[in-house]
């Protein structure tokens, strides 16, 4: 486990996973969000963009949380010799969706970038989760389905499989098995 994509539709859980993950494995984290817009509110333009999503895919070890972009999110699958792969029911998206807009006025959320705005965030992550499930989770199952007889495969459908996942001994940089249901 050297390189690393968390991926799956938005209010999945992916940026504690991965903050986690990483604190576990000493592997850096790398949050697309984070990249894509560093002040919060501002995005970076789409080729620097790219180029920093390229610079981290050719460094030796990641873990890369997020989506980023069509383009990239491809790249960065096929990189990854371990993906985790958030697939939970769309109404606990929904529900983490909310809940993150609730606290996100007291606290800010989880591997968001700093001074995010909270409300409109929430509203593209709405906008998107509809889309994301019906377009992009086939294609990802799809993907880890060919994917899982040359790469570790976490294929997470329930909250409990998230808290499983803990409970498996992860050294640093070391293949592992995976929580794989059919």
């Amino acid at each position: 486990m050297k390189k690393v994509a968390v991926f799956g539709n938005a209010g999945g859980g992916k940026s504690t996973l991965s903050k986690r993950l990483s604190e576990i494995t000493g592997l850096p984290l790398y949050v697309l969000d984070k990249i894509k817009n560093p002040e919060g509110d501002t995005e970076i333009s789409h080729e620097d963009y790219k180029r920093a999503h390229q610079h981290i895919l050719a460094t030796d070890q990641w873990i890369i949380d997020g989506f980023g972009c069509m383009e990239t999110i491809w790249q960065q699958l096929d990189e990854a010799d371990s993906l985790i792969f958030v697939d939970l029911p769309l109404y606990i998206h929904f529900w983490w969706v909310t809940k993150r807009l609730i606290t996100g006025y007291f606290k800010p959320p989880e591997g968001w970038p700093e001074n995010s705005p909270v409300l409109k965030s929430s509203l593209l992550s709405y906008r998107v989760l509809w889309l994301c499930h019906k377009h992009l989770t086939p294609k990802y199952r799809e993907y880890i389905k060919q994917a899982q007889s040359i790469k570790t495969v976490y294929h997470i459908r329930s909250t409990k499989q998230i808290s499983q996942f803990f409970d498996i001994k992860i050294p640093a940089n070391s293949r592992v098995g995976g929580i794989n249901s059919p």
